[in-house]
């Protein structure tokens, strides 16, 4: 019983003080508890319960039973309440901390799942930041451009290593490298100005200059500097090599300078040669004009005087045509827009080729409605077109008549003008009227053998036609003629009211002075065989010296001036007779009679103080003329 009694209270101290804690421990750890948890522990508690009474029932029979061997000691009862009193807070106990390390093992494994995923997801990041990076490296170390980063202070931030292909150095020497090392000191202070002009986040200013390489070699160089918009000051450096393309500027230029100076020569080749075909053409034309008007002559010689001069004008038609397409091939057609009547330029046009005309038995009509209007284009042009239909319907027409007409269309304060010149000559063949307006076209050969002519008058006419932003055609029919016409449009215009300068007959008793100046003894000849039956008193110098002498030491009512001569040129002579005339306070007129007749060579004439320009070969009428006009006036008036 003692024992019994012994191992009662000490299963009842053991209850109390697993009590105690329990109740210690769930005082200081659980002060609520959750409904749902406390089901959960009681529910694991269950078997612990059972184990712990299990146990502690054998225990009870083991000890009393077994080893005291006194069963009157053994009371199952109490045993089983002891122990059940004591199992079931201590169950109760044991499944809470149980549920406690499932809990702390869920949210420990929860975190290393949160943690390994975060390890993942950075090893992610940390591979395409590699990649990235990589790609950056690949990118800068196989950039033709080099591309650098400045600080507000100078200081190299940055340097790809494509400097290292572009200058030689490698980027370790190239970063050691001063700014101003690789370019010249005029070139750094441009950029430097360049660098501070520049406003953040503006737009990008280019430079280029030449840059030395480390082998000592010198390559062109464009750099494009901006400054970053973000506010760091980081100055954006991007230069490339742009030798190649220099290089290729300067072939252009070459190119150019050659092709320019390939068009000069073909210029003076035309100047020169126009020049030595007008001067032999000077003598030729102006002694069978002589001749033709001599009544010495039988008709035989007559005739036959008549044939030199018509063969004359007609290789002075070619050369001028070789002018004329020359200068528009080459782009030298200026338009002079100015009022012209078209019905007094129909009427000239026909007038200049009426005498041919009729020598082949030809009437020439112009019809022109009284009410065409005065417009505002190049007259002298537009002649120059008509001229040529007008000379191919003689050329081409052997009977019957040729017709000039002309028709307005009014629009406003515009108009369009319509020429047409209608013949009854051999007409084209369909098959060449597409090309009838190219250059040295003509129907066919046999056309060229029979009516000669270089082909390039139509060429002509049309280049000036498209140049007024006009049309230009032909209408035709083979065997019954041909009608050519154009269209050209511009402003209506009033024709300005000039007083009219009359010019007064040469008259033989007026007793004109004048100076001949004329390296060629033959147009010498000319001029006095032309001039003299009028009673003009002619004094020859051979060359630009005599002449300026000569007016040095006589007075003279006019001067015809050649402009080619030896020893002085005429428009040397020309600037001298002006300067000592200056000092005398009279000025005499000067007349450039000349084979220089392209546009820039008269415009030279006038600027050299000349007053008129008479082009060889010299047309008698217009020498008389200018002569008549010229005499006993004043330079300034």
């Amino acid at each position: 019983m003692a024992a019994t009694d012994c191992l009662r209270s000490g299963w009842g101290g053991h209850l109390s003080l697993l009590l105690g804690r329990h109740r210690d421990s769930d005082d200081l750890r659980s002060p609520a508890i959750n409904p749902a948890a406390i089901r959960v522990r009681i529910l694991r508690a269950v078997p612990a319960v059972c184990l712990i009474v299990g146990v502690a029932m054998a225990m009870d029979y083991i000890v009393t039973i077994l080893l005291l061997n006194e069963p009157a000691a053994y009371v199952p009862i109490a045993t089983l309440v002891i122990s059940t009193i004591i199992a079931v807070p201590l169950a109760y106990w044991l499944a809470g901390q149980r549920l406690r390390l499932e809990t702390m093992h869920a949210e420990l494994k929860a975190s290393l799942d949160a943690k390994q995923d975060a390890i993942e997801d950075a090893e992610v990041a940390l591979a395409k930041y590699r990649e990235v990076d990589r790609l950056y490296r690949l990118l800068g170390d196989n950039l033709t451009d080099h591309v650098a980063l400045w600080s507000p202070l100078g200081e190299r931030l940055y340097s790809s290593p494509s400097i290292e292909r572009i200058t030689g150095y490698t980027l370790e020497e190239f970063m050691a490298l001063p700014p101003a090392a690789l370019v010249g000191e005029a070139d750094f202070r441009r950029v430097q100005g360049i660098i501070r002009s520049l406003e953040p986040g503006g737009e990008p200013v280019s430079a280029d200059y030449e840059s030395l390489c480390k082998d000592g070699s010198r390559i062109w160089v464009e750099s494009t500097y901006s400054l970053l918009g973000d506010g760091s000051g980081i100055l954006l450096v991007t230069s490339r090599d742009i030798t190649e393309r220099k290089r290729l500027e300067l072939d252009i230029a070459k190119a150019l300078q050659m092709a320019e100076a390939a068009s000069a020569a073909k210029s003076d080749f035309l100047a020169n040669m126009t020049h030595e075909l007008r001067t032999p053409l000077t003598a030729i034309i102006g002694f069978a004009e002589v001749l033709r008007r001599s009544r010495n002559l039988n008709k035989t010689a007559a005739r036959q005087v008549g044939h030199i001069l018509d063969a004359s004008n007609t290789l002075l038609s070619v050369v001028n045509d070789v002018l004329d397409f020359s200068r528009l091939e080459a782009g030298g057609l200026e338009l002079d827009p100015a009022p012209f009547d078209p019905a007094a330029m129909a009427s000239s046009c026909a007038g200049l080729v009426a005498e041919r005309a009729e020598a082949k038995g030809l009437a020439v009509e112009v019809r022109a409605p009284r009410g065409l209007k005065p417009m505002n284009l190049d007259g002298p042009r537009l002649s120059q077109v008509l001229l040529n239909f007008l000379s191919n319907a003689v050329k081409f027409t052997s009977h019957g008549a040729i017709t000039v007409a002309l028709r307005q269309t009014i629009d406003g304060d515009q108009a369009v003008l319509r020429g047409e010149v209608t013949d009854t000559g051999i007409g084209i063949a369909p098959e060449h009227r597409e090309n009838i307006f190219d250059r040295f076209s003509q129907a066919d050969a046999a056309v060229s053998r029979r009516f000669g002519g270089t082909g390039l008058g139509l060429a002509i006419s049309r280049r000036i036609i498209e140049r007024m932003d006009g049309r230009i055609g032909v209408d035709s029919v083979e065997g019954q003629g041909s009608t050519f016409w154009f269209e050209v449009r511009g402003p209506l215009a009033d024709l300005p009211t000039q007083e009219a300068v009359e010019t007064s007959p040469l008259d033989a008793d007026a007793g004109v002075r004048l100076l001949l100046v004329e390296d060629n003894a033959v147009n010498r000849e000319l001029i006095c065989a032309i001039l003299e039956p009028f009673g003009v008193a002619i004094e020859t110098a051979n060359d630009g010296v005599a002449g300026v002498e000569a007016m040095r030491q006589g007075h003279y009512d006019l001067v015809l001036m050649d402009v080619q001569m030896p020893m002085m040129d005429g428009l040397t002579a020309t600037r001298e007779i002006r300067a000592m005339e200056g000092a005398r306070g009279a000025s005499t007129p000067i007349i450039a009679m000349t084979a220089n007749v392209l546009p820039e060579q008269v415009a030279n004439c006038m600027a050299a103080g000349m007053d008129d320009h008479l082009g060889k070969p010299i047309s008698p009428a217009k020498l008389l003329e200018a002569v008549a006009r010229w005499s006993g006036r004043s330079h300034a008036a």
